[in-house]
């Protein structure tokens, strides 16, 4: 079910197939756009720096401006040749030698600058289409590159005062363009894409094992895989993605927005510590700015590349994205690749203040990666506290799950009375001692709210209003607060997509459930999230185990067991029907069981990985109607397939018949769909539709009187009341046959 891009026709006009959907109804919904100030979000910490910085760019912007005027003079070819040259070595001569990192002679800035300015002064090349992408592309490429080589040779008027005042990185252009990135999955082709070169002093020989600019993995390690080459872009290094439509209508450019968010998702499955994505968009001439975040994508203001004010503010991007920050570029700083043991090394730090000491535990393993744009950003790695060692070898029985995600938070993240680091704590206290209930839930150590270091040495809270800033937060209106919490807790498990059958997935279902149950009973806490992401396998000499993770949306029941608040809370696929209508409804367990029964419909259909998944490519699957961005189409879809065994029996007809024991979850979901729906002596407890009674008028006598209506009750209403006698039910279900799922593991 994954989108894909097509490439440019020769005309270079995109055309987006109707899988791209997807995309382009994120960026409808996630979509604020004319945002001004968005440079600010890249803007070093130090004032005084940032005054520099803000130099080099009007520097560099002057220089572009007068080349662009020298086109525009009307000189013949061979005298506009001679002026361009002289201009740029007279300003490179003003520049240092001695910062001359990336090696472009004086000739070969010449040759860029002819390029670009084609794009900047239209009609100054009779074969130069402003309309057609792929004669912007190379135009681009060297504007960017041609701004990279100036950052690093300041003017000898304007050198460095201090180490802040150096770029800490080259913002360059790959240069291949409309390509399929390295490591893509599916037929995705970039336009464009930016990348960050290190450069050869400061940080990189600093003696804690590190590099500032080895944002995760190293170059070696890249060449090794087969997926590092330097002119091509991969998902593992891109910084940036570039977008490129022929004009800046609405439509291309929504077009370009949607394309940007299909590429997002690849450099956030890579990128195990990317906090926000930076891209750009252009139009034609006119190019946006963009920032994608948990909750949002962004969008600057037009900067028209014809014009010195637009050239002006896309070089202040580019210098600062040279100079700023790591955190600012959309890494996370606490998450860094360490070069003598090869592997990620990942912080915790509490949100006490000031900056508190932090506990570095090296990776063993990456269990959840973030695989959507937009939401939590969840990841999951195995960690120890000690690296491996060079054969691989070293204890893990202690080793740690750390959970990295951006849940909403009420109020400041501190004092968020949904914070998963003190309901985990909650339910580590409340099941303590209680042995049944051992190893199928996470025991809370250590966690809560990120801090980002600043330059100045002051450590703040990492939440989506201090990521943009007071100048962009203040124009996004109603934007719910995200905030960046990291867990560490004991006990580990692995994906549901490690379960070899059928039998193991009742066996790990029902685990789960005894759990859910458990938490329920003794520390109050509702779980609100049952879905397949949230459940793992653990294996020991006793066979095979559930754990019920993630506690994001859990809450405090009241003494009767209703959830406190009546809100949305899930996974759409797997969300039950009164959460997606978001009516005053009370939650309650019968909820979560009503997603279990989802959740193996779901896997029953599609399989839980490469070996169950369905070999012919039937589309339209009944059960796809679960998910989407409409919540009330999801809602009237389940209400239908669950109101009765036989509308239930057409999900299961689409079970796939090759995976073993298939028959068997099948009359597992009709028994707890029955338990739930059916298996009620009050009527309007009964069925999912709300019936709407057809009762004759008064006078019956006379055939014109019509009828009135009458509506009966919502049976999922009626069910919420009788929570404690059904569950107990499902419970006992499940666990009859979870016992005979053991006698075929």
């Amino acid at each position: 079910m994954q989108s894909s891009l097509s490439s440019s026709d020769s005309s270079g006009s995109t055309q987006l197939p109707n899988k791209f959907a997807e995309a382009k109804a994120l960026a409808a919904h996630y979509l604020k756009d004319n945002i001004s100030g968005l440079q600010t979000i890249a803007e070093h910490s130090n004032q005084t720096t940032q005054q520099y910085i803000t130099k080099q760019a009007e520097s560099i912007a002057e220089l572009i401006d007068e080349l662009v005027q020298c086109a525009k003079s009307g000189l013949g070819k061979a005298e506009l040749e001679n002026k361009l040259k002289r201009t740029i070595a007279a300003q490179l001569k003003r520049r240092s030698p001695s910062g001359r990192y990336s090696g472009k002679t004086d000739a070969e800035m010449f040759d860029s600058a002819v390029r670009f300015l084609k794009w900047l002064c239209p009609g100054s090349d009779s074969t130069f289409s402003t309309t057609n992408e792929k004669h912007i592309y190379p135009c681009f490429v060297e504007l960017i590159n041609f701004v990279a080589e100036l950052v690093v040779r300041p003017p000898l008027d304007q050198q460095p005062a201090s180490s802040d005042e150096q770029p800490q990185r080259l913002v360059r252009s790959y240069n291949m363009t409309d390509v399929k990135p390295d490591n893509a999955e599916g037929g995705y082709r970039v336009d464009m894409a930016l990348k960050c070169d290190a450069l050869n002093y400061n940080s990189l020989n600093n003696d804690d094992g590190y590099d500032e600019n080895s944002f995760q993995i190293s170059e070696e390690d890249l060449k090794a895989n087969g997926i590092w080459n330097d002119d091509r872009p991969n998902y593992p290094c891109i910084f940036a993605v570039v977008e490129v439509k022929s004009d800046s209508s609405d439509a291309k450019m929504q077009d370009g927005f949607s394309q940007l968010i299909e590429h997002s998702k690849g450099v956030y499955r890579n990128q195990h510590n990317r906090r926000f994505i930076w891209g750009l968009v252009s139009g034609g001439p006119n190019v946006k700015a963009c920032v994608l975040g948990p909750n949002f994508l962004l969008a600057s203001r037009f900067m028209d590349m014809t014009t010195a004010e637009g050239q002006l503010e896309l070089i202040g991007f580019l210098v600062n994205w040279s100079f700023c920050e790591l955190s600012k570029l959309g890494y996370d700083p606490t998450v860094r690749f360490n070069r003598e043991y090869r592997c990620l090394t990942i912080d915790m730090v509490n949100s006490n203040k000031p900056m508190p000491a932090q506990t570095t535990y090296y990776l063993r393993e990456i269990v959840v990666v973030a695989e959507r744009v937009f939401g939590r950003h969840t990841r999951c790695f195995v960690v120890g506290e000690q690296p491996l060692s060079s054969d691989g070898n070293c204890d893990t029985s202690a080793d740690i799950l750390i959970k990295d995600a951006w849940p909403e938070v009420s109020g400041s993240a501190e004092d968020d009375m949904r914070d998963e680091s003190k309901l985990l704590d909650q339910v580590s206290k409340g099941l303590e001692g209680r042995s049944e209930f051992e190893g199928l839930y996470p025991k809370f150590l250590s966690g809560g709210c990120m801090q980002i270091q600043n330059a100045r040495g002051e450590g703040v809270e990492d939440t989506t209003r201090t990521v943009l800033g007071e100048t962009v937060w203040a124009q996004l209106g109603e934007l719910p607060l995200r905030a960046h919490m990291r867990i560490a807790m004991s006990g580990v498990g692995k994906p549901l997509k490690t379960v070899r059958s059928i039998p193991e997935l009742i066996v790990v279902i029902y685990d789960v459930m005894r759990c859910h149950m458990g938490i329920l009973k003794h520390c109050h806490i509702l779980h609100r999230d049952i879905s397949e992401g949230n459940i793992l396998v653990q294996r020991d000499s006793t066979g095979v185990h559930g754990m019920l993770i993630d506690f994001d949306h859990a809450i405090n029941i009241t003494d009767d067991g209703y959830a406190k608040r009546a809100e949305r809370t899930g996974t759409r696929p797997f969300m039950s029907v009164n959460n997606l209508e978001d009516k005053p409804t009370k939650r309650t367990a019968l909820d979560d069981w009503e997603s279990i029964i989802y959740i193996l419909c779901w896997l029953g259909t599609f399989g839980w990985n490469s070996d169950t998944q369905p070999s012919d490519s039937m589309s339209n699957w009944i059960i796809e109607s679960w998910d989407g961005y409409n919540v009330k189409m999801i809602a009237n879809s389940k209400r239908r397939d669950m109101d009765s065994s036989r509308s239930f029996t057409e999900i299961t007809k689409e079970f796939n018949p090759d995976i073993p024991h298939i028959s068997a979850l099948k009359n597992i979901v009709k028994g707890l769909r029955a338990v739930l729906i059916d298996d009620h002596k009050e009527s309007d407890m009964t069925g999912a539709m709300i019936i709407r009674d057809r009762i004759p008028k008064d006078d019956s006598n006379n055939v014109f009187s019509g009828y009135d209506f009458k509506m009966r009750p919502d049976p999922f209403v009626e069910r919420a009341a009788h929570w404690k006698s059904i569950s107990e039910s499902l419970l006992a279900k499940l666990e009859i046959y979870a016992d005979r799922a053991r006698a075929h593991m």
